[in-house]
Parts: C-alpha cells; structure tokens; sequence
C-alpha cells in the first residue's frame, strides 16, 4: 500500500489535473498532408495517395531515425530581431487566474522574433517568439517550458540564471502562447491525436531551438546549453543530440518513448482515448519513434556534454519508471550525467516547496556545468 505522504501527493496531482477542464477528446487523425515537405522521404511525392496511412508512418519514422541529421535540418534565419511589447500571460485555462494578469499589467519584456524554418499553415505559429533575459559573459542557454505553460512560466528562474551570469532565451513552444492559433484554446496542435502533426510540431519545435542558439551566437555567447521541461524536456534532449554546440543539457522531467507518455500519462488521457479504438500502444510507439528520445542516445553521444536528470517520485504524467530508463541509458552509454530524484509529482513540481527544491537543483547544476 502507499504510505499516506505517496496517497497525499497523489491526491494533490489529480486536483492540480483536474483544474484544467479544458482539454478536448479529438479523434485519430493520421495526418499524412504534414509528411509532405519533410526530408527522408525515399521517392514519396507529394499529394502521392496512401493506402495504409500507418505503415507508412512506421516506415518514415525509421527512416526518420536512421537519417535524423537530415531530418532536423534548417535554413538559417535571416529576419532575427528584437522586439520590446508588454508582457502577457496567454493562459490555456477555461478561467484565466485574473490576479495573473492583473500582476503583469503594464510590464514589459524584450523577445527575440523570427520565421521558423518550418513553416505550417498557421502565421502566428510561424513566427517564433523567445523572451531574451540578457547577461554578461558568454554563457547562454535555450529554455524550453512545459506543455501549455503559460507565456511568464519559468520568468523567475530565468532572472535566477541571470544573477549566476547566464543569459537565457525563454522560447514559447510550438502552438503555444503567442504563437496559438486563435481556433484552440490549449497548445493540442503540439501533442493531440494527429499523428502527423504531432511529429511536425516535434520537429519544429528542435529547429526552432537551433534557431536560437544561431543567434545567441551572433551575439557573442560561445558556452551554450538548454533546459527543458516536460515536452520541452523532449525537445531539448532532440536538439542536442543533433546540435554539437550544446554543452550543457538539463531536463526536468525525462522519459522514454513519446507514445508511452501520451498512453500512460495522467496529463493526456484525452490523446490516448482519441487514438486508442484504433491504435494500440505498440503501433503508436513506433509511429512517434522519431520525435523520442529513446531512439537517439548513440547521436546524443557523439559529443561530451553535462547534463543533468531530474524526475519526480510520485510523477502520475512521466512515470518513474520511464524516467529511470531513461538514467539506465545515460550509465549504458557512459554519459556526464547527475540524477535528482524531486519528493513530488509533475504538477507539484510547480508547486511550493517543490518548485524551489527544482529550481535549486537546476541553478546549483548549471552555474558550475558551463
């Protein structure tokens, strides 16, 4: 049996989960017409008719894997720039917290803005929006928050970073914040039962991190790194296995496969029942094999980098259990790496105590990683 501290924290997880009562149940989709700009094709055209829309996801995400460096190609940017606005909060809640709001009003923030070289058929998702938290020195890191964090999610540790002499770029994930087209109200185009879109979203979302680092370079920062939360936790795992200029890598929040995440998850009960009467576990995992971290620790290895695991023990959304996979192949394959175990789950991790115990963990590792 759970001791009361485990039953008591799985209570607190499913009342933080249940205050989003805003997520929809949408069917499987397969999504193909999102494959038809991609690289690794092998000879498929596009507009080219499919018969079995699954096999050939299964057989482009091997494809895919085997051929990742191309995959997460770009072109470079040529329209960075910085704009100065005020701050928003862009909730994903039905019942946006007014006193958020209200507590932002008529502050402003610097954001670096730019065409992603993924395009899609929305705009606003198209231009990329980052907050630019600026520092001396050369050391700069790409943050990547959580599945629908809100746009000043993760604002205090950034000015953290900051007084350890780090500089860091917040980027807004695909679908979110800014970036949301206006016919969703929560990021569900980023992850959702749309198999193609699910993956492109992925793919966007580790371009556009190599994007930044592009031009934190151009301004001179030279030590380079990224922490990711969550989803963002996959992307920032992604794009350093495919960017040599990531030295220092945290995730908060690590898991395997990205179906196994969407199947089990607490947070994504509505994906799993849009897919589920038609795709099982299995098929699914080897139709997002591509956007999982699982299957890229021989590139993630191809450089020396520090990085740091940190996962929560009584996390309902990334199961401890994917999460210890994920240490067993840092040790397997020999990785500089260190391990914090959080006493919470995924939603109590943005809570107090938790969220000062994380951030502790994550401060004390990068002012010394660089």
């Amino acid at each position: 049996m759970a001791s009361r501290y485990a039953q008591w924290m799985y209570d607190w997880e499913h009342r933080l989960t249940s205050v989003d009562n805003n997520r929809v149940v949408r069917p499987l989709e397969w999504g193909v017409e999102w494959a038809r700009e991609w690289p690794c094709r092998n000879g498929w055209r596009p507009g080219q008719a499919l018969e079995d829309p699954e096999k050939f996801f299964i057989d482009f995400n091997r494809r895919i894997v085997a051929g990742s460096d191309e995959f997460f190609s770009y072109a470079r940017p040529t329209d960075f720039r910085l704009e100065r606005r005020e701050a928003q909060v862009f909730s994903t809640r039905e019942v946006p917290d007014l006193k958020l709001e209200e507590k932002v009003r008529g502050t402003s923030a610097e954001f670096l803005r730019f065409t992603s070289p993924v395009r899609t058929p929305y705009p606003e998702n198209n231009l990329v929006n980052a907050r630019w938290f600026p520092a001396r020195g050369r050391q700069a890191i790409v943050l990547l928050p959580h599945w629908n964090a809100d746009a000043i999610a993760y604002v205090s540790l950034c000015r953290v970073l900051n007084m350890l002499g780090i500089a860091v770029l917040r980027l807004s994930l695909p679908y979110h914040d800014i970036r949301m087209p206006a016919e969703i109200g929560r990021a569900d185009y980023a992850v959702s039962a749309n198999i193609g879109r699910t993956l492109a979203a992925a793919r966007q979302g580790v371009v556009d991190v190599r994007c930044c680092l592009d031009w934190l370079e151009q301004q001179g920062y030279s030590r380079l790194g990224i922490v990711g939360t969550s989803l963002g936790s996959c992307y920032a795992f992604i794009a350093a296995a495919h960017d040599p200029r990531i030295r220092v890598a945290a995730f908060n929040h690590a898991s395997t496969y990205f179906a196994d995440v969407a199947w089990h998850g607490q947070s994504t009960r509505h994906v799993r029942q849009g897919v589920e009467q038609q795709v099982d576990l299995e098929r699914l995992r080897q139709m997002w094999l591509a956007i999982s971290p699982m299957s890229y620790f021989a590139q993630f290895s191809r450089w020396h980098k520090r990085s740091l695991i940190i996962y929560a023990k009584y996390d309902l959304t990334f199961l401890p259990e994917f999460s210890r996979q994920v240490v067993e192949q840092f040790e397997r394959h020999g990785l500089d790496h260190k391990v914090a175990v959080l006493p919470c789950g995924h939603y109590t991790t943005g809570e107090t105590p938790y969220k000062y115990i994380d951030g502790w963990h994550l401060a004390s590792f990068l002012r010394t990683a660089f």
